[in-house]
């Protein structure tokens, strides 16, 4: 009897030994099994919060054409910006048909009819358009990326005309099913009577034709440790190794991945070169892949909107554009801040750049001022548009300003030249 009683209790220490050792190895309390791929990352910290793909997809300006030529423009956070884009948000766009842009006078639409066009700068896949708006599939739309939406009505006509631009530039997707009545329209452009005016200029940007308001204002920044970063994006930190190099930048590696970080403009550029590739990509799942990257990786504190998902040969760059109330924060040589770009090959990340710092919420200073327009900002625009036209845009945004333990966000007129590059007028 005492030797079964030896027995079991023998065969209850073993097994109970061997569920221990399973725990330990395997799982920790509330989280997953600790045994990881080497490629895999680990969460360890909350950093900043995640945010839903749904969020960072919305237009960067819209436009209300009025009709007799006249238009206007409302900006991300503007009550009327938020209410037409909501009430189109609900509605049903079906049986895409393909026409040539070259077909269609689009300064005679621009200029004679009532209308809303959404402009999502340089494109939006619209796989993803799908996820804020009610796009109904089509296999032959469904591989574009667009770049504005132009919704208007004819007079005499009894139906509404809804056309999504191909970011190719030549092409242009017709909704003939739309539930909007031309009623609907009317009622949308309406909430524009009352707004700023503003006039087209060579028949590529607009100006106000009154000075435009604006919020200055200065925040108190908070930052993320370098070590922070360190724990996010390598498997194993205690293997890495730092490297200062010349100008005074530093580099982690830990032979595969590498984290370069600039100490005077708290800016770093990660890279992962040897990244496995997942399998099939496209720019749509490979935005969600950067959002998903992101989330898990520093997150989000402020307001992003993707600002681009272009491809090039065989990556995916994506780009998110950091907000403060309806206005960009531009990113400057001088001052690298207010983006977010990856990188990525088959829908995995190979190199991710961001800053360290961010915004808190309660203001050290505020006060409204009056950006430049009508006749002045025209005088300022003058050189530039003498050289042969070298403005393709032209937008209210936010220079940032570092002030000691703040940033001062300094309301400017940022415009964009045909060479890509952005010059600020205060």
């Amino acid at each position: 009897m005492k030797e079964r009683l030896k027995t079991i209790l023998l065969v209850v220490l073993v097994v109970g030994s061997l569920l221990q050792s399973y725990v330990l190895i395997f799982r920790f309390p509330g989280s997953d099994s600790v045994v990881q791929s080497k490629n895999a990352y680990i969460r360890t910290e909350e950093m900043g919060p995640e945010e839903k793909a749904e969020n960072l997809l919305f237009p960067d300006k819209m436009i209300i054409h009025l009709g007799e030529d006249q238009h206007t423009v409302f900006y991300p956070n503007d009550t009327f910006y938020n209410l037409v884009y909501n009430r189109l948000k609900g509605r049903t766009f079906d049986n895409f048909q393909r026409r040539m842009v070259s077909n269609i006078d689009w300064a005679k639409v621009r200029s004679e009819n009532r209308g809303i066009e959404l402009s999502f700068d340089s494109g939006i896949p619209v796989t993803l358009l799908q996820r804020v708006m009610q796009i109904v599939p089509d296999s032959l739309f469904e591989g574009e990326s667009i770049n504005k939406i132009w919704l208007y009505s004819v007079e005499g006509e009894a139906k509404i005309h809804v056309m999504f631009f191909s970011t190719k530039g030549d092409v242009v997707y017709e909704a003939a099913q739309a539930d909007l009545t031309v009623q609907d329209v009317d009622q949308l452009v309406d909430f524009g009577l009352s707004w700023t005016p503003y006039k087209m200029v060579n028949g590529r940007y607009y100006t106000p034709e009154k000075e435009l308001n604006m919020v200055s204002i200065e925040l108190p920044i908070g930052e993320y440790t370098v070590e922070q970063m360190q724990r996010s994006l390598f498997f194993d930190p205690s293997i890495t190794r730092n490297i200062r190099e010349k100008d005074g930048s530093e580099i982690y590696t830990d032979s595969k991945r590498s984290l370069q970080v600039d100490q005077g403009q708290k800016w770093i550029s990660y890279t992962d070169p040897a990244a496995p590739p997942s399998g099939e990509s496209s720019p749509g799942k490979d935005v969600l892949s950067a959002i998903d990257f992101v989330n898990q990786h520093g997150g989000w504190n402020g307001t992003y909107r993707l600002a681009k998902a272009g491809e090039s040969e065989d990556r995916t760059l994506v780009k998110f554009q950091q907000y403060y109330g309806g206005y960009p924060i531009l990113n400057t040589p001088g001052f690298q801040y207010g983006v977010m770009e990856l990188d990525l090959q088959q829908g995995t990340v190979t190199s991710y750049e961001r800053s360290l710092l961010y915004l808190e919420s309660a203001a050290l200073k505020k006060q409204m001022v009056k950006l430049t327009g009508g006749e002045a900002l025209e005088a300022k625009l003058k050189p530039y548009i003498e050289e042969k036209n070298m403005v393709i845009g032209l937008d209210p945004a936010y220079l940032p300003v570092r002030r000691g333990e703040g940033l001062l966000l300094k309301p400017v007129w940022a415009l964009e030249l045909q060479n890509g590059s952005v010059i600020t007028l205060e």
